[in-house]
């Protein structure tokens, strides 16, 4: 008698749930989306580049003319596929999934905006973050009517993207990350759905560290072999040797010593400062490093003596924290700033 109590009980507790959390998500859409952002994260670096469009205002309205194009089409491709489905099965659009709805497109919109207004002031670093934190957030709220992985995974992408920031990851990691939380997040959370059905927190733990493993295993072991920097065999030579030389061919490794002047040139513009040839700032290395060289061009490979290699766009950090201006009797006008230059080591992040 208690096993057939306990049996109803549970059943009228599946149907209660599954009556509070009555919307569903279709797969379809995840896939869409999953793809969609998947394939924006990985091959965006060849679209729209600096190349291409110079000037950055208009580089910037031709991105916010394609991602609104992009997201516009995929969203409507959605509305049409999620119509006929519901036609399907002969249910009809719910008030809270019309109003979920109008929440993804706020954040879609928000996103795009973001991006627009990141190529005037800034802060670009944090763009692949922003997507995440927004995709995160949708899911989410999506998950509060619906079922309750949809939480956990929007919670992970939310927590994904405050990694990318907290360990400082180089752009081109946090885009492989971004695009596996899309392009594979997505499509597993799609097939992982089990349709409402209600499981204890340690099945949704479970189901939800399976699929950070997935999503977070894959371009990571990607960006480790990607970024594994081996440097063909070269000979050392000096840089006045270097110097010295009418013709470069082939690879060679230039050591350059301590108290070198490196010359950094600024090109200045705009309506405040009056723009010249080139303004130079003379900047003096801390500590001897070697640079290799292939054909007479820098490769971005480089090390300090006596240590590995590593590759400049991954390992080089350079921020400037504070930019103040002055205008005292002693020194007349004057700007200060701060630059820190920093190179993570390899067991640096």
């Amino acid at each position: 008698m208690t096993d057939t109590v306990t049996t109803q009980l549970d059943a009228i507790h599946s149907m209660l749930a599954a009556g509070h959390r009555s919307l569903r998500i279709e797969r379809h859409s995840l896939i869409l989306w999953g793809v969609t952002g998947g394939a924006l994260f990985l091959f965006g670096d060849y679209i729209l580049t600096p190349d291409q469009i110079p000037v950055v205002e208009q580089r910037a309205v031709a991105w916010l003319v394609f991602l609104t194009t992009v997201l516009g089409g995929v969203g409507v491709v959605d509305w049409f596929l999620t119509r006929r489905t519901k036609q399907k099965r002969d249910r009809a659009w719910s008030f809270v999934h019309r109003q979920i709805l109008k929440v993804w497109w706020l954040l879609l919109a928000l996103g795009t905006l973001l991006d627009f207004g990141m190529f005037f002031f800034g802060g670009r670093y944090m763009l692949i973050a922003t997507w995440l934190v927004l995709a995160g957030v949708g899911l989410y709220v999506h998950g509060l009517f619906s079922e309750e992985l949809l939480e956990w995974v929007g919670a992970l992408m939310i927590a994904i993207a405050v990694g990318t920031l907290a360990f400082q990851l180089n752009p081109q990691t946090s885009k492989l990350i971004a695009a596996s939380v899309f392009g594979v997040g997505l499509p597993l959370l799609a097939v992982m759905l089990d349709r409402g059905n209600a499981h204890s927190a340690w099945r949704r733990l479970r189901q939800a560290m399976l699929w950070l493993l997935c999503v977070l295993g894959l371009p990571l072991s990607v960006d480790r072999y990607a970024n594994a920097v081996t440097v063909p065999e070269a000979p050392v030579v000096s840089l006045e040797t270097f110097l010295h030389r009418s013709s470069v061919s082939g690879p060679q490794i230039v050591s350059i010593p301590a108290g070198t002047k490196i010359p950094v040139k600024v090109g200045i513009s705009g309506d405040l400062f009056r723009g010249g040839p080139e303004t130079v700032w003379p900047l003096v290395l801390a500590n001897p490093i070697e640079a290799m060289m292939v054909d007479g061009q820098l490769t971005g490979e480089f090390r300090f003596a006596g240590e590995d290699w590593l590759r400049a766009r991954d390992r080089l950090r350079i921020r400037i924290p504070s930019l103040k201006a002055q205008l005292t009797p002693e020194e007349g006008p004057v700007v200060r700033t701060s630059l820190i230059a920093k190179v993570l080591r390899k067991n640096e992040r």
